[in-house]
């Protein structure tokens, strides 16, 4: 009862901030609640669910390639600018730190954060307009960087 209200709390949360994903995640998950199927859907979703998520939101990334619309001239102008360069750095640096994050809570098993992770991301993206999502972050480093550089005048 008590996970039900937690998730409830923050299905609020959630929606009073307009974090339609987050909300429809924690319907998702009291769904299953409801139908009495958590016990066979949530290992197998707490097991795999990143891993889906993942490969769903690379393939969405890489939907521009497989359409068409990024060439070879694309990708060779990634090394022949400095936005090009700083996008490539950044984004090797979030992965990089994303699997850390996710051997460092999967492998390592450090589930003492998970409450703050779920409570920043969904506070995040119900105020902030953040979406809990991991390559997002490079896009917003790279936001972050650039106003600093328009800001220190370069």
């Amino acid at each position: 009862m008590e996970s039900n209200i937690i998730l409830i709390v923050l299905l609020l949360v959630a929606v009073i901030g307009k974090a339609n994903s987050v909300a429809l995640g924690i319907c998702a998950l009291l769904f299953f609640k409801l139908l009495n199927i958590d016990k066979y859907v949530f290992p197998s979703l707490q097991a795999n669910g990143i891993s889906i998520g993942v490969v769903i939101l690379i393939a969405s990334i890489l939907v521009p390639i497989a359409n068409g619309t990024v060439r070879f001239s694309n990708i060779k102008g990634v090394f022949s600018s400095f936005l090009g360069i700083f996008a490539l750095l950044i984004s090797l640096f979030t992965t990089y730190l994303s699997g850390l994050g996710m051997q460092y809570l999967t492998i390592q098993g450090h589930s003492e954060v998970m409450p703050a992770l779920i409570i920043g991301a969904v506070i995040a993206a119900a105020f902030l307009g953040g979406v809990p999502v991991g390559p997002m972050i490079t896009s917003g480093i790279i936001a972050l960087g650039l106003k600093a550089f328009h800001k220190i005048g370069m």
